[in-house]
């Protein structure tokens, strides 16, 4: 089941989609939906109301506002080998982890606005990311796969001017939280609908051309063994847990200036089974109607 968040006028509505329609699920919003247990799907079965709109007249939103976000990295090696080749500030390696900024979530087709003032070196990163399905502290690997429930696409936005500051102090979250840098979407797909999750072809196009092309399969590390490593912390129903990119960043490209974000771009990040996220870039000046401050890069 493919469950949504959308806004109709000024209606903001929970839904799953039928075909080309949009049926509308009785809660006030995802994680409130998330919260009610496990299976996901059979509870959004029973919420289902006579309501329903075309798919096309609905504008869909960030599919889930989660508590937080787990932010995993590394947990690729073709990334980390991308990284070496370009003398990277720092070794990429697995159980990178830290808690990315829920505000700056932004859902499909919004813009990324580029902060001018802050960076000139703006990246994408496609990843593939688990809808935790319920609450849970302290879970055995063995039982981590029962707290997967669902599964949607994260473009990790990096200003790696700034990212490059903060790893030489072994630390970096700024560089990835800054406004409108989580987009992800452009629904939840439910765990049963991805029984084998370690064979998703994954694919991100700018303005059309192929940058990073991958397939699950490369992973590390198994998603169990994130959940379980991960949470001594606490899970909440509807967090959101990140299992790191893939090879083909523009940092560690031939040409990273060439390949850096600007303002006119768009970005199609698709994994299968999944979907595809779309998101422009716009200028501070096309978001906000003045001129980015005064450059004040890290």
């Amino acid at each position: 089941m493919k469950l949504v968040t959308f806004a109709v006028g000024d209606e903001k509505l929970v839904g799953a989609l039928e075909g080309e329609d949009v049926v509308v699920l009785d809660v006030p919003d995802m994680r409130s939906l998330f919260e009610l247990g496990t299976p996901v799907q059979d509870h959004a079965e029973r919420l289902k109301t006579a309501r329903r709109f075309p798919l096309a007249a609905v504008k869909l939103q960030a599919p889930i506002i989660p508590k937080k976000i787990y932010h995993s990295a590394g947990n690729y090696a073709e990334h980390a080998h991308e990284g070496d080749r370009s003398n990277w500030v720092a070794a990429i390696k697995p159980w990178i982890v830290f808690f990315q900024n829920v505000d700056a979530i932004i859902g499909p087709d919004a813009p990324i606005v580029y902060p001018e003032h802050l960076t000139k070196e703006l990246d994408y990163e496609l990843e593939l990311c688990v809808v935790i399905a319920k609450p849970g502290k302290f879970i055995a690997e063995t039982d981590a796969k029962d707290y997967i429930g669902g599964y949607v696409i994260f473009n990790d936005i990096t200003a790696r001017d700034i990212q490059r500051r903060e790893m030489q102090s072994a630390n970096f979250s700024f560089s990835k939280a800054i406004d409108t840098f989580c987009p992800f979407g452009p629904w939840i797909v439910t765990a049963d609908e991805i029984p084998d999750p370690y064979n998703l072809a994954l694919e991100l196009r700018v303005n059309g051309e192929k940058r990073q092309i991958s397939n699950s399969s490369h992973m590390s590390v198994t998603l169990p063994q994130l959940i379980s490593k991960f949470s001594p912390t606490g899970f909440s129903a509807g967090d959101i847990l990140t299992t790191g990119t893939v090879s083909g960043v523009a940092a560690f490209s031939a040409d990273p200036q060439a390949w850096y974000l600007k303002p006119g771009d768009v970005i199609e990040a698709e994994i299968e089974k999944i979907g595809i996220l779309r998101n422009p870039v716009i200028s501070w000046k096309d978001a906000y109607g003045v001129d980015a401050p005064e450059f004040q890069g890290f």
